[in-house]
């Protein structure tokens, strides 16, 4: 009968033991392993107290067997997360690409309405001027010149739309900061190839963070992708996620950062130091007055 006990006592406490790990795995996921892992601990722990008497335990080679399978299980989670990570980033690329292309695609059709409303206009004042007296001629000489320097600059703008069209890798690598979500020295080094660089940044601080950011540098490359590439490369070391390349905020000083454009950009980039960061500061404002007011 003893002898029986013993082995009822074994067959349980393997079941339970087993149960418990066996839930725990199951559950883990790729932010929730130290939680699974002090469960495993504390139900071996705890199944051994309970058959103590009985002299019963369960083998410490077999809760690290159990541990190496609950971290198997989080290695294969954290693969999965990365793989849905990078597929939503390539969706973004691909958004923020089609937005870029859209938006350069209304430019060209801009410029070119404008191109030949001028073209137009220069032709019609030539003609007047054929047909004009001297008293006339003076003024619609002047207005002649106006329209063709206005002319000439559409002209340039048509250009750059055009390069920017064809040349994919042209756009802006941008320098922002938000203090009130990251604190101080922690800056986003992004890149965008929207025409209106701005309207990127806007949305980047819209729904995801409490603050909007501050932009410290907007620099146009003719091949932006590698600037950026470069600065990564270099502040690889101060990214503030070391297990995900694709955040792409860094704890590092803004004269860095400088140091590390001016080596990779041969143009001149003008570097505001100073965060604004209004709202945070006006909401630290509004919170000490609320406090002063409650005590």
């Amino acid at each position: 009968k003893g002898k029986e006990f013993i082995l009822d006592t074994v067959k349980l406490i393997l079941r339970a033991f087993n149960n418990e790990c066996d839930n725990a795995i199951s559950k883990v996921k790729f932010n929730n392993i130290e939680a699974n892992e002090k469960r495993i601990k504390k139900v071996y722990e705890d199944l051994n107290k309970l058959t103590d008497m009985q002299r019963v335990s369960i083998r410490r080679e077999y809760l690290d067997l159990k541990l190496e399978e609950l971290y198997l299980k989080y290695e294969f989670e954290q693969k999965k997360q990365e793989e849905k990570e990078e597929q939503q980033a390539i969706k973004e690329r691909m958004r923020e690409e089609a937005k870029a292309l859209k938006e350069l695609e209304k430019a060209k059709e801009k410029v070119e309405k404008e191109e030949k409303h001028f073209v137009q206009a220069i032709q019609k004042m030539n003609e007047q001027l054929s047909t004009s007296n001297e008293n006339e001629k003076e003024k619609l000489v002047a207005k002649l010149r106006e329209l063709e320097r206005q002319l000439e600059e559409t002209k340039k703008n048509k250009e750059d739309v055009l390069y920017r069209v064809q040349n994919t890798r042209a756009g802006y690598v941008y320098i922002i900061s938000n203090i009130g979500s990251f604190g101080e020295d922690v800056y986003k080094i992004g890149m965008t190839r929207r025409l209106e660089p701005m309207d990127r940044v806007k949305e980047l601080g819209d729904a995801s963070v409490p603050f909007i950011f501050d932009v410290h540098a907007m620099i146009f490359s003719e091949d932006a992708p590698s600037l950026e590439n470069a600065i990564h490369k270099a502040l690889a070391h101060r990214k503030v996620n070391k297990v995900n390349d694709r955040k792409e905020f860094f704890r590092v000083s803004l004269q860095e950062i400088e140091n590390l454009v001016k080596k990779n950009h041969n143009k001149t980039v003008e570097f505001t130091k100073m965060a604004q960061a209004e709202d945070y500061r006006k909401s630290l404002t509004l919170e000490q007055e609320l406090l002063q007011e409650i005590s």
